[in-house]
């Protein structure tokens, strides 16, 4: 946790000190992705792991930040640029759950897979076994002339 905050507030401040230095804020647009990024790690990790002051604090860092950075998209960006950025966030949140579903669907299909040739086996000894005592049975009888 402590790790993934270290790196937020590097690339936080790499991008503050780019736009104090009168930079674009979208030629810095790989560490906005990057500040993103950890700010979904950290999230994921606090949900994930309950309620931990540790984890609070990280988050309400992350908060105090992202309002910082909001506001200098608003007054130091074009028109629109909050927003748009908002909209583009949603859209790749949408994709990565997207994707988490695809692999946990595919980890499930494998399993199923799994299972399903399991079961055949099975039932194909069961079946060989079955034809084994029936045969065994038939060759009793023939022999013996008996049961």
């Amino acid at each position: 946790m402590l790790v993934e905050l270290a790196a937020a507030n590097a690339a936080f401040a790499v991008i503050k000190e780019a736009i104090a230095n009168g930079g674009e804020i979208a030629s810095y647009g790989a560490k906005l992705g990057e500040y993103f990024g950890l700010k979904a790690e950290i999230a994921k990790k606090a949900n994930t792991k309950g309620s931990d002051s540790e984890e609070f604090w990280a988050l309400e860092a992350i908060r105090n930040q992202e309002e910082e950075l909001k506001q200098m998209m608003i007054y130091q960006g074009r028109a629109g640029l909050w927003n748009d950025w908002l909209a583009f966030q949603a859209q790749k949140k949408r994709e990565r759950d997207q994707a988490e579903k695809e692999r946990v669907l595919a980890i499930y299909r494998r399993k199923q897979k799994v299972w399903a040739w399991i079961n055949s086996i099975l039932i194909s000894i069961s079946v060989l076994s079955g034809l084994v005592v029936i045969a065994g049975l038939i060759w009793v009888i023939v022999k013996r002339g008996n049961f």
